[in-house]
C-alpha cells in the first residue's frame, strides 16, 4: 500500500498509536490529525474553499481556505505549509502561520455517513492578494469565495446551506472572532475598512 494512502491514528493525548487508510479512518471514525489554514484579508474577509462535488465528506460546500490530513511523519506546521501550496498555489513558511487553536471534535456527514474524528490545528494567514490569484487544486475544489467576517455572524438559513455545518457553530464563530482580532493586530489601521 502506498505510504500516501496511510494516515497516523492517534490517542486522546495526540500520540501516534498506529496507521490506517484514510477511508478506514473516516468509515470507522478513528482519531487522527488535521489542519485548517484560514486566509484572512486586510479588509476583514475570510476566503473559503468550495469543496469538490465528489469529496468524501461535505461535498460541494464552502470550507476552510486550506484543509488537510497530517501525513505520516509530518507535523501540523509542515502539513499547513505543504497543503497551502497544493490547495492555493501560495508559497508560505511556518512563520507566516498564526496559531489560533487546537480543537478536538467528532462530526458525522449526514450526506455520506463518513465520520471525521480529529485533532485539528487552526491557523490564520494574512493574505494580501486577490481571490482570483489563488490556484484551485485540480479535482479537490471548485474555487474560492471571500466572505466578510461580519456577514458570517448573521448568515440566513439559505446562506448556511452553502457552508459545512461547523462554520456556523459556536466553536467556529469564536474562531472567526479570533481571526477578526488577528486582522486588527496585524494590519495597519489605514488598510482596514472602518
Amino acid at each position: 500500500m502506498p505510504r500516501s494512502e496511510l494516515l497516523e491514528v492517534v490517542n486522546e493525548q495526540d500520540e501516534v498509536i498506529g496507521q490506517e487508510t484514510r477511508d478506514t479512518i473516516h468509515t470507522a471514525g478513528l482519531l487522527h490529525r488535521e489542519i485548517h489554514v484560514w486566509f484572512i484579508t486586510p479588509d476583514g474577509s475570510i476566503i473559503f474553499q468550495h469543496r469538490a462535488k465528489n469529496k468524501d465528506t461535505y461535498p460541494d460546500l464552502l470550507d476552510a481556505t486550506v484543509g488537510g490530513h497530517v501525513e505520516v511523519g509530518q507535523t501540523y506546521e509542515q502539513t499547513a505549509v505543504k497543503e497551502t501550496k497544493e490547495e492555493t498555489g501560495v508559497d508560505i513558511v511556518m512563520s507566516d502561520l498564526h496559531f489560533l487553536k487546537k480543537v478536538h471534535r467528532r462530526s458525522v456527514d449526514s450526506v455520506t455517513g463518513k465520520i471525521n474524528y480529529a485533532f485539528r490545528v487552526q491557523y490564520a494567514y494574512l493574505y494580501r492578494g486577490s481571490v482570483a490569484d489563488l490556484t484551485v487544486e485540480k479535482g479537490k475544489a471548485i474555487g474560492f469565495e471571500a466572505w466578510s467576517i461580519e456577514k458570517i455572524f448573521v448568515l440566513g438559513d439559505n446562506e448556511k446551506r452553502l457552508f459545512i455545518p461547523a462554520v456556523y457553530s459556536s466553536e467556529f464563530l469564536a474562531l472567526f472572532r479570533e481571526c477578526k482580532a488577528f486582522i486588527t493586530t496585524t494590519t495597519p489601521h489605514e488598510n482596514r475598512k472602518q
